[in-house]
């Protein structure tokens, strides 16, 4: 069992803090008296986030960042340092995604999907592995998804993004076992389909609905992971149980559970939904 109780006082940075994962975790980890940097591309609900946090007895601070802009990345740790001398854990969780076909979806939405998803996540990792490493200890978490995993139609860049974040925490641990560094974490969290806002800020070319992939889970599901990580963490986890089970075997026989998943794709998301008009969804705004 996790010791919650070794959260207070914790340095945690979280990007992606305005809503989503990200918001839950800061106000969950605040409640254990966490100091949190908080991180997002909308100033105005940072703060509301930041005011909600005190309330619940953390100690925050705001840094406005898009995570796929390199120098703000950069400030974001030197404010971080600047304010609080280390962190301890580092949650990349910062995340866009768009929907529809691969030809369909504007290339520069698929551009600025990789620079927020894969590249966002890289500047984070190298920023938090460096403090890290310097200071012998600490633990990064970056968000991938099941799509990082187990790839869905039309979701090609974003599975893209995922799969690279996969590939890049697997990476960094290798490098770790090979200089026996056994103090710093390096955790990949892959949840299945959430209820959160992500499927209504999501880019939609599609002519449909943006929906959920069922099955789909509480968020609390991986909220709670995520808070457990902070003390007690673990290389590679999917939230929602059947996410799991799909893993298991999709090893076993790939082409199975691919065609699965794309079967279930399409008919939630192409079949089965609503006539919508197409949107490039929060990929270039604030969020």
């Amino acid at each position: 069992m996790a010791d919650y109780s070794k959260i207070s006082g914790k340095i945690i940075l979280i990007t992606g803090a305005t809503s989503g994962f990200g918001r839950g975790t800061a106000l969950a980890l605040a409640k254990h008296g966490a100091s949190l940097v908080l991180a997002a591309r909308n100033g105005d609900e940072l703060e509301k986030v930041s005011r909600e946090c005190v309330a619940a007895g953390g100690t925050p601070l705001v840094v406005p960042t898009d995570v796929s802009v390199r120098d703000d990345m950069e400030n974001l740790a030197t404010r971080a340092f600047e304010r609080f001398g280390h962190i301890d854990v580092w949650l990349n969780n910062a995340g866009v995604a768009a929907i529809g076909q691969f030809q369909d979806v504007p290339i520069e939405d698929h551009e600025q999907i990789i620079r927020t998803d894969l590249l966002g996540t890289i500047y984070g990792s190298y920023h938090a592995m460096k403090h890290f490493r310097q200071r012998g200890s600490g633990t990064l978490i970056n968000i991938s998804s099941v799509i990082g995993k187990i790839p869905a139609p039309y979701y090609a860049s974003y599975a893209a993004a995922k799969f690279g974040v996969v590939g890049l925490s697997d990476a960094l641990r290798q490098e770790l076992r090979q200089d026996k560094i056994t103090d710093i974490h390096v955790c990949t969290v892959m949840p299945m389909a959430h209820n959160t806002g992500f499927f209504e800020h999501a880019g939609n070319y599609t002519g449909r609905e943006s929906v959920p992939i069922p099955p789909t889970y509480d968020p609390q599901v991986t909220i709670d992971k995520l808070v457990e990580l902070t003390v007690a963490p673990e290389d590679e986890v999917i939230t929602g149980y059947q996410g799991k089970l799909f893993n298991i075997f999709h090893k076993l026989m790939p082409g199975t559970i691919e065609k699965m998943m794309a079967n279930t794709t399409t008919k939630s998301q192409i079949e089965s939904a609503e006539p919508a008009p197409k949107t490039s969804g929060t990929i270039h705004e604030s969020q």
